[in-house]
């Protein structure tokens, strides 16, 4: 519990383009082990892309409410 409440105080300083940064480092290291290992590449092939979709809405769904609740 302790760690939880030391990073809720850190997130509060963070700025506007630090999520930013943090979504584009993340694609970039999905590309990365994507291109580089094959056995995360097979992985991630398996599936059509349809079924991608369908969990980025999912998990969209949760943050949208959150927004527009006010």
């Amino acid at each position: 519990m302790r760690l939880i409440s030391r990073y809720g105080k850190n997130i509060k300083g963070i700025r506007w383009y630090d999520i930013s940064l943090l979504k584009i480092t993340v694609m970039f290291y999905t590309l990365f082990l994507v291109t580089a290992w094959a056995g995360f590449r097979n992985l991630v092939f398996v599936f059509e892309w349809y079924w991608y979709l369908i969990i980025a809405v999912i998990l969209t769904i949760p943050q949208l409410n959150k927004w527009f609740s006010n």
